[in-house]
């Protein structure tokens, strides 16, 4: 049977997804953050500080979002190693001029615009990584000659995450880098063989740096050291238990009131359980569920080995840190500085969140004739 791909309408299921939760992080990221803004001199104690740079830039990745959705995703072939070697350079520029936050040097910064590189690399290594495995078509039969090259690049980039350093952002990258490679159709044992260097990697990565052992103390026990390094994971406990099953309101939080540092970032899910509660957490839980759902449907649907390399590997991106996101403010894990999709602080992640959205609307729009038509019988 000869299947042709068409062109149709858009998910509009994903559509209508991505923009609730754009719309629902944006109200909690201005209710998170109003009182450490008005309580931050540096800031003008503008209560309105956070939410007016995230709405401008909710504003540009809206439009980047409808470019994307109608920009051919097959032109992004071309430009798959051009963003991979330009995301390189900007995390060797980062490291050289880049702007020193608690001792790490994540952003560039430009006048009143701060870009953060690892954002924008985790799209560039998915679209490297879905070109090249569709233009080689390779069966990855051989470790050294198939798995081994693609396996060098992600530890290149993972080598410069590093040295900012950034470990929560190269875990992301090699997760993406590992579920692309297996659904393309890399051999199981190869990565079985892999596991213990990485996890031994892991263990010396922890080690080496004493903020990282502590939050591993911490989590185990951080009550042991309450007013140190526990002090963030027990406020953001204090502020899930606390929201009970209604939650205490919207705007009502009392752990923003400085209690947890930046509620607008890292712990902005803590705020959201403690102002809507239980059923506004089940809510968040079930919007994100449900978009990678799509996601992973529109992967499975997908017309070519390209654009469901490319849907694999971004819904993968948002699985990730939305998972360790969740897990970090419930104490699931130990704390590090994973972003919440959509929701956190933060013009980059945002704006390449939304592009990425895009570009799955944009490969939801071609289908295989089969595929469509259990679509229409579903």
């Amino acid at each position: 049977m000869q299947i042709k791909e068409k062109k149709h309408q858009f998910d509009s299921h994903f559509f209508i997804t991505v923009i609730a939760l754009l719309a629902f992080g944006l109200i909690m990221v201005f209710s998170s953050s109003s009182e450490a803004a008005r309580n931050n001199s540096s800031l003008g104690n503008d209560p309105y500080y956070f939410i007016k740079r995230q709405g401008l830039w909710a504003v540009v990745s809206l439009v980047s979002f409808m470019f994307f959705a109608n920009f051919n995703y097959k032109k992004l072939k071309k430009l798959a190693t051009p963003t991979l070697i330009i995301s390189f350079l900007l995390l060797v520029l980062v490291l050289v001029i880049g702007t020193n936050v608690n001792g790490s040097k994540r952003w560039l910064t430009f006048g009143p615009l701060s870009v953060q590189p690892s954002e924008i690399t985790k799209i560039a290594i998915i679209l490297f990584l879905a070109s090249s495995i569709s233009n080689i078509k390779t069966s990855f039969k051989s470790f050294t000659h198939d798995l081994l090259p693609y396996l060098i690049v992600l530890l290149v980039i993972s080598g410069l995450l590093m040295l900012e350093p950034h470990l929560s952002a190269t875990i992301v990258i090699l997760l993406i880098g590992c579920v692309i490679l297996l659904v393309a159709g890399a051999k199981i044992k190869h990565f079985v063989m892999l596991a213990v260097p990485a996890i031994g990697a892991l263990i010396f990565a922890i080690i080496l740096e004493p903020y990282r052992l502590s939050r591993v103390t911490s989590f185990l026990n951080p009550f042991a050291d309450k007013l140190g390094s526990g002090w963030q994971i027990i406020q953001s406990l204090y502020a899930v238990g606390s929201g009970g099953i209604f939650g205490l309101g919207l705007g009502q939080s009392r752990q923003k009131f400085l209690y947890i540092p930046e509620p607008q970032n890292d712990f902005i899910f803590s705020i959201t359980a403690e102002e809507l509660g239980l059923i506004g957490s089940i809510l968040l839980i079930a919007l994100f569920a449900f978009l990678i759902y799509r996601g992973i449907r529109i992967a499975i649907t997908a017309p070519d080995v390209f654009s469901s390399l490319i849907s694999t590997g971004i819904m993968t991106m948002i699985g990730v840190e939305t998972i360790i996101n969740l897990a970090v403010c419930t104490s699931s894990m130990p704390v590090t500085g994973m972003p919440l999709p959509f929701f956190s602080y933060g013009g980059t992640t945002l704006f390449i969140n939304m592009s990425a959205m895009g570009i799955m609307l944009n490969i939801s729009r071609y289908t295989k004739d089969t595929a469509l038509r259990l679509s229409n019988t579903s």
